[in-house]
């Protein structure tokens, strides 16, 4: 993770989809987040994949704890350096 981007880490698709949708709302975000498959080494099934919400933050404005509850609230966690 860089300086200006948070990664939050989500357990499905499902969630992360949910999550980059509601950022908007609860964060201001405006920049559309990334999403990304990481499958866990040694994994072919999807079921085994986290999924990474990317949210590009320049001027450092979100909270990294907010983000952090709020990726609990989906059962995933902020990715700390």
């Amino acid at each position: 993770m860089s300086e200006g981007r948070h990664v939050l880490v989500l357990p499905d698709r499902d969630a992360a989809e949910e999550v980059a949708q509601e950022l908007e709302a609860r964060f201001g975000v405006t920049e559309e987040p990334q999403l990304f498959r990481d499958a866990l080494a040694g994994e072919d099934d999807a079921e085994d994949a986290q999924w990474l919400v990317v949210v590009e933050d320049p001027a450092a404005g979100l909270d990294p704890a907010a983000l952090d509850d709020f990726a609990a609230e989906y059962d995933g966690w902020l990715e700390t350096p």
